[in-house]
């Protein structure tokens, strides 16, 4: 029997929603197979890491890990000390995965802003076929020309390549191989780029030319406007960005997402929450898009981009 190891990672605001992810992973998952999932958290409260196991059930168990504990050794190299910190190195923790687990040789990341309708087992089987990670598209990004443009002058990846970091089955082995971190903390120290989506930009940029692209069916998102045909049987409901049912009414997919809030001990916080989501940060989103909208656009501008990098000869792809 196979084991699958997936891995989360979370802060207390996002403990209902991870609670929700799981509930649905476990629900529609084989039983032909054994799952860990790792939940490294920043700040969870024992009261929420109890409501949480309520949704594990075998053949599925969970561990919660304090970030900072799985971190303090990779903070603590000597490369890391020129120019980040722990609360820098936090936002890719994925990046890390492969080091801090090296009992996996494959394993599969998720955000928590997520249902699973399918079986997760179907994406971890996926011959990934001697690429380092296998991702579907980005999506968001299409129709929206400054991040097109983004992606094309400032990360050098095709927009129809420009892959979604939210949801990654990763060749671990392969990763520890090419000392992936390494390759990562070496760019990040002597360039520091400036990106729209910290990771997802320097794993796009890292990755290029060496990714199985998935079908998006295992990253289904809530199309933005138009009469956008939904997709009848996804297998993995990504709430990315602002589309997310907790905050926003008529959400597309939602229904999937209330199966699983009804079932959860975080419900009537989950309501509370949403019925709290007023006015004021539903413009502190709206400003929030358009910032990141204006800044991609210019951000090819800069001296320093992971395509001018590249262009100039640096090994920047893994």
């Amino acid at each position: 029997m196979s084991i699958i190891p997936i891995f989360f990672t979370v802060d207390e605001g996002y403990a209902p929603y991870l609670d929700c992810a799981i509930r649905s992973m476990v629900e529609n998952a084989s039983k032909d197979n054994e799952y860990v999932i790792y939940v490294l958290h920043q700040d969870l409260t024992d009261d929420s890491i109890e409501k949480i196991r309520t949704c594990v059930k075998p053949p599925f168990s969970i561990e919660f890990i304090r970030m900072e504990d799985e971190f303090h050794g990779i903070v603590a190299r000597e490369e890391n000390k020129l120019r980040c910190d722990y609360f820098t190195l936090t936002i890719y923790f994925r990046i890390f995965i492969a080091d801090m687990f090296p009992q996996y040789d494959k394993g599969i990341y998720i955000d928590s802003d997520i249902i699973v309708p399918g079986d997760i087992s179907e994406l971890y089987n996926i011959d990934l076929e001697g690429n380092i990670i296998g991702a579907c598209c980005d999506r968001s990004i299409q129709g929206v020309p400054d991040l097109v443009y983004y992606t094309e002058n400032a990360v050098g990846a095709q927009s129809d390549d420009y892959i979604n970091s939210g949801i990654l089955l990763m060749d671990l082995k392969t990763m520890r191989e090419k000392d992936f971190s390494g390759h990562f903390l070496s760019l990040m120290n002597e360039y520091h780029f400036d990106t729209v989506a910290p990771d997802q930009d320097y794993i796009n940029a890292m990755c290029n030319g060496n990714i199985k692209y998935l079908s998006d069916d295992w990253d289904t998102m809530p199309p933005q406007g138009g009469d956008v045909k939904l997709n009848p049987s996804p297998k993995l409901i990504h709430f990315n960005l602002f589309q997310k049912p907790w905050c926003y009414d008529n959400i597309p997919y939602e229904e999937y997402f209330w199966k699983y809030a009804d079932m959860s001990p975080f419900k009537n916080d989950i309501l509370d929450f949403k019925a709290n989501y007023d006015e004021s940060k539903q413009k502190a989103d709206s400003d929030t898009l358009v910032k990141l909208i204006a800044k991609a656009a210019v951000l090819d501008q800069n001296e320093v981009t992971f395509k001018k990098v590249y262009e100039s000869g640096v090994k920047v792809r893994i």
